[in-house]
């Protein structure tokens, strides 16, 4: 590699998280120059890269889209398509997209206290990688790999003779039509995936070892009261935001206090919905309580729709074998299937797989605590933008962590002194290790040994409300735990 190319600030990802958090840069740090460098040949993120049939967003649009540029459109729950265009717009609008080197991917992230700099190396396609370097690296690369899905076991898989496609790699060119699918997972991808499936397909089984919470929320937010259709649009919008987010808020703290009543309630809707042939027991009903994991949601209960459609079936047992072409139960149940779709989950990731050094020490980021949301300790100058999975939006989580990011700058360059460096430190205990998200769901889980740790006494404890972390991002303290490097 050549010769590298000089940023105050490069930003990692042209996702949600990426375009947003270069926005708040380019508004609140106006005097710092910045990049963004993409691995994918647009902007998008995930809903680039999910092509699966059905693909949508799984929380409201009103708080998972941009504050500073609101979703357009009335939809409570866009598709994939639509939020691709609506990110790549909102990067047109504010010129965020001439900022943007596309197939570009880090693979090396190095730290040295010599000259405060970060050196980043980069594989491009088609062409030699550049290397880059900044003061200041903002990793907005997700929570997951975008390379690999989760693995999962599954007996048999190995002597099928259909199709079997991960939803994560839809081939463009698959066909379903007339088919036997079997859509094995229980998670949003698969309550999407669904009712797209039974469209055309000829019968769609879903395949899960254990039921989840399923919602039915309205797919328009057209049902405006007579005050919203009085204020201005953008307040407007705003009240839909806070009222979407203290519903959720409200159902994350209710819910856990009164588990017996929270279950009952949803159990109740999820029978109406249901036909007469497919019993709420066991397919509907979580061994866990509300909100232990995510609370998954359908569009004007399209999921139901397709099981009293009678294309859409459901098996709650374990796969006892895969033969040549069907699924045996433990319930004795068979499932003939042309196609098997494994909807089984993501594999989590923080920093998009970039190998990380610390003035020539490997970082193993699974061994590290993370201050505030947003660093990792004895890791200077590196931000990880990360947003909610259960009691808000992603985006909520992501501009908080963008607002924590920017304020810390400009503290850092205007707060008395000129500081070279910032680096989250241990002293004494941060409490008992806990994962960065309170969920148990299994890819969650799976993770554990992967991610960095979150723990229990501030600022290591995870972001849960997003109110208090909001006010903590605007007005709270660095503290005692936060070193600073200034300049001689």
């Amino acid at each position: 590699m050549g010769s590298a190319d000089h940023y105050d600030i490069v930003i990692i990802g042209a996702g949600i998280a990426g375009i947003n958090a270069a926005y708040r840069v380019q508004t609140t740090l106006p005097h710092h120059s910045y990049v963004i460098l993409e691995a994918r040949p647009v902007p998008g993120g995930t809903w680039d890269l999910f092509r699966y049939p059905g693909v949508r967003a799984d929380s409201d649009i009103h708080t998972y889209g941009f504050p500073w540029y609101p979703y357009p459109r009335e939809e409570t729950m866009p598709n994939g398509h639509a939020l691709f265009e609506y990110i790549n717009d909102a990067a047109r609008v504010s010129s965020i997209d001439s900022h943007i080197i596309f197939n570009h991917r880090v693979m090396k992230s190095a730290w040295s206290s010599q000259d405060n700099m970060w050196t980043l190396e980069t594989v491009a396609e088609h062409v030699e990688g550049r290397r880059f370097r900044s003061r200041f690296v903002i990793f907005a690369t997700g929570y997951f790999d975008h390379q690999r899905p989760l693995s999962v076991e599954i007996p048999g898989l190995s002597t099928y003779r259909g199709t079997v496609v991960h939803p994560q790699f839809w081939p463009p060119d698959l066909e379903y039509s007339g088919k036997n699918v079997a859509v094995i997972g229980s998670g949003a991808t698969a309550i999407s995936l669904v009712p797209k499936l039974a469209e055309t397909a000829s019968a769609v089984t879903v395949i899960q070892r254990s039921p989840s919470y399923i919602v039915s929320v309205s797919s328009s937010s057209g049902n405006s009261t007579w005050l919203t259709r009085l204020l201005p649009t953008a307040l407007s919008r705003k009240l839909k935001c806070y009222g979407w987010l203290a519903v959720t808020l409200a159902g994350c703290y209710i819910c856990p206090r009164f588990p017996r009543l929270a279950k009952a309630f949803i159990l109740k809707l999820v029978g109406q919905q249901l036909p007469d042939h497919i019993p709420i027991d066991p397919h509907f009903t979580p061994q866990y309580n509300v909100w232990d994991q995510r609370l998954l949601a359908c569009p004007n209960g399209d999921f139901f729709q397709s099981l009293r459609g009678g294309r859409a079936t459901i098996e709650t047992a374990h796969i006892q074998a895969i033969t040549d072409r069907d699924i045996v139960l433990d319930s004795g149940r068979v499932v003939n299937a042309d196609i098997i779709v494994t909807a089984t989950g993501l594999s989590l990731q923080i920093g998009g797989g970039t190998q990380f050094t610390v003035d020539g020490d490997p970082c193993d980021l699974s061994q590290k605590f993370m201050w505030k949301g947003v660093m990792l300790q004895d890791i200077p100058n590196a931000f990880f933008v990360l947003g909610y999975l259960t009691n808000a939006s992603w985006t909520l989580g992501a501009d908080i962590s963008a607002l924590l990011i920017c304020r810390l700058i400009k503290r850092m360059e205007n707060g008395g002194g000129n500081s070279l460096a910032c680096t989250p430190r241990m002293r004494g205990s941060s409490g008992l290790p806990c994962r960065l998200w309170d969920l148990k769901s299994t890819y969650v889980v799976a993770a554990d040994d992967s991610l960095p740790k979150a723990g229990g006494v501030s600022p290591w404890r995870p972001r849960s409300n997003y109110i208090l972390d909001y006010f903590d991002a605007r007005y709270g303290s660095f503290g005692e735990y936060m070193e600073f490097t200034e300049a001689v």
